[in-house]
């Protein structure tokens, strides 16, 4: 089986670092990736939450800006919990293992 993910999309905002006393930083934001919509002959956005860990987790802290362009490689990867009224919660998000900067510095 394959758990593969590519997506270019550009950022919904900026990034939100996040230090732990281990060492290790994580980096979460959104990307927006167009597509084309058959049935309503119309481009729809589609909107993925992105994770990324340690030295790219630092480089997105530092480079990525709402807006900014984006290329990320990575799996799909889910997250479990129980709510504060003891219902199951599960979110799905990206775990990004690459991350490309695209575009020119100014954009």
């Amino acid at each position: 089986m394959i758990n593969s993910v590519v997506l270019v999309g550009r950022a919904g905002q900026d990034p939100d670092m996040k230090y732990f006393e281990s060492g290790k930083v994580k980096t979460s934001f959104s990307i927006a990736v167009n597509r084309w919509d058959s049935k309503s002959k119309a481009e729809v956005t589609d909107w993925f939450n992105i994770e990324l860990w340690d030295k790219s987790a630092e480089v997105a802290g530092e480079y990525v800006k709402k807006g900014k362009l984006v290329a990320i490689e990575g799996k799909l990867a889910a997250s479990k919990w129980k709510d504060n009224t003891g219902a199951d919660r599960e979110r799905f998000f990206i775990r990004a293992t690459n991350l490309r900067l695209l575009g020119s510095r100014d954009s």
